[in-house]
């Protein structure tokens, strides 16, 4: 591990606060797991053409060990880009397509009767697979919603008086689309918490979208001329869970991990930052945002090549960690505040070590 040192004669100005300035190198040597990651990210980056962010964000959940729940507009890859990472990954992928008539046994699995000896015999549902893809979560009444909940906080399934352990390599990938709110059920907070990563996605740019054209266009003519498609040999379970490993071996400096402390603790008592925090904010972020902005700070500096956390990769993950985790006050909905907006107040008044 490379040493890490302060210039603390340096100083500069961050927002309001002193910050300074952290000298470091990065590593030219990655490890076999890094190049297996940033393969699996070339590949993604050929099949989801203008989603970088999104890309490089269901990565980071994969390798902090959490759950992702996507909203964008319809047409935006959302689905797309959840099954290339399916293809990207040894082990079981799943879909299930949520609708309000859709029951919980429809995910954990059902006992089935069997007349011949007259016993039960317990049929495992879709949550029994590696990686699960909950299309329009939204669409589906609290009850069914609820029956994730064991699942994505304790990785296991009860079943009247039986618990099933899942499989040590577990993700639930969520999209919902932020329109059509007639007929859906919005997640309770208790649900949304349990997402590691909330992420948002937008349109495209012109350039992006002329190569969504051309790579339509030529899976287009390569299934007519029943041509095979792009064949990419998946990563190893193995070698994520050596990934997630090195990821948590990585390097974060006393002074950053107060840092990441601060941010969080500082949606508890918004008021010590400024009295229009305090009037925006209604409910701080839980326990469980500190753990997801810590591994997901980790993640992304060891997917960029680097045995160290900057404050800018905090900084940049913390709107998926924590958007889904405040809970803003009537104030600063008359006002049009979002949480977003609320987060980047916070981040320039909250002092960089």
């Amino acid at each position: 591990m490379r040493n890490i040192s302060y210039n603390t004669a340096s100083k500069t100005t961050y927002g309001l606060r002193p910050c300074y300035i952290m000298m470091t190198e990065t590593n030219p040597a990655l490890s076999q797991a890094q190049m297996e990651l940033q393969r699996l990210r070339t590949f993604a980056s050929s099949q989801v053409i203008g989603q970088e962010v999104l890309i490089e964000r269901m990565l980071l959940a994969l390798l902090a060990d959490g759950h992702i729940l996507v909203e964008g507009a319809p047409g935006l890859a959302k689905t797309r880009a959840i099954n290339v990472l399916g293809k990207g990954v040894e082990g079981d992928f799943h879909r299930v397509q949520f609708t309000p008539d859709l029951l919980p046994a429809d995910l954990t699995g059902t006992e089935i009767y069997r007349p011949q000896d007259g016993s039960f015999h317990f049929q495992q549902g879709p949550l029994f697979h590696n990686l699960v893809l909950a299309d329009e979560i939204n669409r589906s009444p609290a009850k069914v919603q609820s029956a994730l909940l064991e699942a994505m906080g304790e990785r296991q399934i009860t079943v009247g008086s039986k618990t099933y352990v899942l499989p040590s390599l577990f993700m639930v990938m969520a999209t919902q689309n932020p329109i059509e709110q007639e007929g859906t059920y919005p997640l309770p907070e208790a649900q949304l918490d349990r997402f590691l990563l909330y992420i948002r996605i937008g349109y495209p740019e012109a350039r992006h979208e002329r190569e969504i054209l051309r790579l339509v266009r030529n899976e287009s003519r390569g299934k007519a001329a029943g041509e095979p498609g792009n064949e990419f040999v998946p990563i190893t379970q193995q070698i994520l869970f050596q990934a997630r490993a090195e990821v948590l071996d990585l390097y974060m400096a006393d002074p950053l991990e107060e840092y990441l402390l601060q941010l969080v603790l500082a949606t508890r008592n918004p008021s010590a930052y400024g009295a229009d925090l305090g009037r925006w904010l209604q409910y701080g972020a839980s326990p469980r945002a500190t753990i997801a902005l810590d591994r997901c700070a980790r993640a992304k500096a060891w997917l960029e090549g680097r045995d160290f956390v900057t404050p800018e990769d905090i900084q940049a993950i913390a709107y998926d960690v924590m958007r889904h985790r405040l809970i803003l006050s009537y104030e600063a909905e008359a006002e049009g505040v979002s949480t977003d907006q609320f987060i980047r107040e916070l981040i320039r008044r909250v002092a960089v070590p």
